[in-house]
């Protein structure tokens, strides 16, 4: 690994890399050469997510992770594809100057595009307030992973339409954005709508996100309660190293 630069930041490390094209950091591999038939939907890649354009550092359409979170999941799928069932990906390692770019929306009050869609119900500073945004996240260490459900065969997805937004506190979206099974509301609402346990959503809701988190849970991670897509693996290999190098 060459050009390393490493600087202590809030108790942590921050770990800046140049890699060749393809190549990435020892101990990190592409999900898909892990599992083939994981479907991808990355999200920050494209300009359906709540800033409404690509993200700084995610250079191609592709989930970065590290070997023994690659290896949970995995296990996850193919209990899942036992049912017909398996993963989709919306994110996986986050550079970052991706988190950063987080943040510099955040504090761009007058930038309100895709209120409606991913905050209907909140301000900026209460995103940052309730850890919806943060400086530093997860993701950087490399072992957290945001995904869904969705059934096989997969479903055809439409594309976003960001002048035709939906209010996402409304529940799951209408029309056929997104082609999992029904977890009550979209990947990256900020609103209580999205806590996992929320007990106000239909039975089969409920029953979906549990199955999710069980299946997450009984493979070694760990469920974000406020965000019913959201884990962490628990024994993760790099829990005070952040990274910033692209996905790509």
């Amino acid at each position: 690994m060459k050009n390393r630069l490493s600087k202590l930041l809030f108790g942590s490390i921050l770990i800046c890399i140049s890699l060749s094209a393809g190549q990435l950091p020892e101990g990190f591999v592409y999900i898909k050469d892990m599992i083939p038939n994981i479907v991808l939907d990355i999200r920050y890649a494209t300009d359906f997510n709540f800033i409404g354009e690509n993200i700084d550092g995610y250079n191609a359409p592709v989930a970065i992770i590290t070997e023994q979170a690659a290896d949970a999941l995995a296990q996850v799928q193919k209990e899942l594809n036992q049912f017909g069932l398996g993963l989709k990906i919306y994110d996986a390692y986050r550079p970052q100057q991706a988190v950063d770019h987080f943040v510099r929306w955040a504090a761009d009050f007058a930038d309100t595009l895709t209120k409606k869609e991913f905050y209907p119900t909140l301000t900026k500073p209460v995103l940052l307030e309730e850890v919806y945004i943060a400086t530093r996240s997860s993701h950087t260490r490399g072992s957290a992973v945001d995904l869904t459900i969705v059934p096989f065969p997969v479903p055809d997805q439409s594309k976003f339409d960001i002048l035709n937004q939906c209010d996402c506190s409304r529940g799951a979206r209408r029309g056929n954005l997104d082609n999992s099974i029904d977890m009550g509301s979209g990947f990256d609402c900020f609103h209580e709508i999205s806590h996992t346990a929320n007990i106000s959503l239909p039975q089969e809701q409920r029953l979906n996100r549990l199955l999710l988190k069980s299946i997450m849970e009984k493979y070694g991670f760990r469920n974000y309660a406020k965000e019913w897509w959201h884990f962490n693996l628990r024994n993760e290999p790099f829990p005070d190293t952040y990274f910033n190098f692209p996905v790509e």
